[in-house]
């Protein structure tokens, strides 16, 4: 597949579905005849297959065997009487894996996807489980999924037209995005002050360039100003959405919104031509083009010591204990370097905007080859009460966490079979990403301290700037947007491939390059996507 649905794989799916199967348990009807449920557990064991994503992970274990995985298999045994098996699924190529595996009919019962598209897709084909049966009959049945959860992320993608819920959406508990990262040590040897505008930042990237040699010795020529990666909208988001007129409505942003990258919101274009003049005046990774989402050799160039500032998960530098980014840096370069987060780009209002989606996170879905619908919504709900979720956020004590006297918990290095291979084992606990104890006091004084040998300030600093300035974008779900339909992965690679020349092109191309590749998107299905989320919303109504 050429990361797009193509008509091989419909046949696959065709003939590999029975489609009523997507709407039955094991034991006949879905929301009719018993379950063989006696108090929450199942008389006779069932069994399911889960998907994890594979993160690839110097030092990790394996995402599908493991003492986290052995915790919840052995749960689900004692509390529900149900066998799960795990089955990993690269992250970084995982809307083109969960494709594969739903065309060729063998996706794991409980699939887990950032791609509603995708899912949406196979559901008009008839191979995604109509979760709203079982949701309604078995609801009692669930508590933690529903206290967890609640009507909103649970009935989130909720058709209202015709009722089906195809996926619930897992609940983003700390709802941030990224920050820019510079290096500290860097400021203080060339005495400059942290940026807090986009020209104090050039300039601190040029001063970066033009002092290589006091900066890094030996390895001046090694000297990267700014990185960045080829999924550059991620990566620029704080950068170009900066260039985005406070005065854009909700309703604007939702109707240009399809993107999740933010491409078609207006005046997008000129945060990316700031980043050409970067890479033209050397400012900027000159390699990055040719490493792959998911590649370490960007990650390695930061742990080396030779990356002066990027921009990326609010929490990126902080991970992973001793094969994170923080420790390998003050191993290879000394105790005093570190990067630190700052805020230096502002929109026109003079706000340091962010904009912060709607609590949901990851969609869990169920597809139609799932015979068990009943014990996978049980999984969800072992997941979701807090003392499991807990556990797997935290580990054990004295292992993975200390318990602080004022009852909040500072991560500790764990080694061998303990390590989490994501942070708080957020691919494990699927219904929720962000750390929850319980107590929203105790969560946020915890959060500081859950990163092994980090220095709180770090953290504390980075999740400030997040909710500075920050916008929550308003939801609108009136039902299926058909011109989406299978059309999710290819527009994310033409525009990746946009972004990407658009950065590298010669100052002079700039304009034709961009015009060139932004018509390519949008007469390859994104206009039409406009056209029809726009009709959506005058029909409903609502004014831009």
């Amino acid at each position: 597949m050429k990361r797009i649905i193509t008509a091989a794989a419909c046949a696959l799916l065709a003939a590999g579905l029975v489609f009523a199967g997507g709407t039955k348990d094991s034991g006949g009807s879905a929301a009719t005849k018993d379950s063989g449920l006696v108090n929450g557990k199942f008389t006779q064991t069932r069994s399911i297959t889960v998907e994890v994503y594979d993160r690839s992970n110097d030092g990790g274990s394996k995402p599908e065997d493991n003492f986290y995985t052995n915790f919840i298999k052995e749960g689900m045994l004692r509390d529900h009487n149900v066998a799960v098996t795990f089955k990993p699924v690269p992250r970084w190529t995982e809307v083109e894996a969960i494709n594969n595996l739903l065309a060729a009919g063998d996706a794991p019962d409980v699939c887990v996807t950032y791609s509603y598209p995708t899912i949406q897709t196979y559901a008009n084909m008839g191979g995604v489980t109509d979760m709203a049966p079982y949701l309604k009959q078995y609801k009692d049945q669930l508590p933690n999924l529903w206290n967890l959860l609640g009507d909103t992320n649970i009935y989130y993608d909720r058709n209202p037209a015709t009722g089906e819920v195809w996926a619930v959406e897992a609940l983003l508990f700390q709802n941030n995005r990224t920050s820019v990262f510079v290096r500290e040590d860097w400021l203080k040897k060339l005495n400059m002050k942290e940026p807090t505008s986009m020209k104090e930042f050039e300039a601190m990237l040029v001063a970066f360039k033009n002092n290589a040699k006091t900066l890094l010795g030996d390895s001046a020529d090694k000297m990267i100003p700014f990185s960045i990666g080829v999924d550059v909208g991620w990566r620029a988001d704080i950068l170009t959405t900066s260039f985005v007129p406070e005065k854009l409505t909700d309703a604007e942003a939702w109707i240009n919104g399809f993107d999740d990258r933010r491409l078609l919101w207006p005046n997008y274009k000129e945060g990316i031509k700031v980043l050409n003049k970067w890479y033209n005046d050397g400012l900027i990774w000159k390699d990055f083009p040719l490493y792959p989402i998911g590649d370490k050799t960007e990650d390695n160039l930061m742990k080396a010591g030779y990356v002066g500032a990027f921009i990326h998960n609010w929490d990126y530098p902080y991970r992973d204990g001793d094969n994170g980014i923080a420790a390998n840096l003050k191993k290879l370069v000394g105790p005093d370097a570190a990067y630190i987060a700052v805020e230096p780009f502002k929109n026109d209002a003079g706000k340091y905007r962010k904009y912060l989606s709607a609590p949901v996170d990851r969609k869990v879905f169920f597809p139609a080859s799932n015979k068990e619908p009943v014990a996978s919504l049980l999984y969800l709900d072992f997941l979701s009460k807090l003392e499991n979720r807990k556990f797997l956020q935290i580990g054990e004590e004295g292992v993975t966490h200390e318990k602080q006297a004022d009852g909040s918990v500072k991560t500790i290095k764990a080694t061998g079979a303990k390590i989490m291979n994501s942070p708080s084992n957020i691919d494990y606990t699927i219904t929720i990403n962000g750390l929850d104890l319980g107590d929203p006091a105790l969560t946020t004084k915890s959060l500081a301290l859950a990163y092994a040998g980090v220095d709180k300030r770090y953290i504390e600093k980075s999740w400030n700037i997040q909710h500075h300035d920050a916008r929550i974008s308003a939801s609108y779900n009136f039902g299926e947007i058909k011109a989406e339909e299978g059309m999710g992965p290819a527009l994310q690679e033409k525009r990746n491939n946009l972004l990407v020349q658009s950065i590298v092109a010669k100052p002079a191309q700039f304009e034709s390059v961009w015009t060139a590749g932004f018509q390519d998107y949008l007469n390859s299905g994104g206009q039409a996507i406009i056209n029809e989320r726009r009709a959506k919303m005058e029909a409903a109504g609502i004014k831009k």
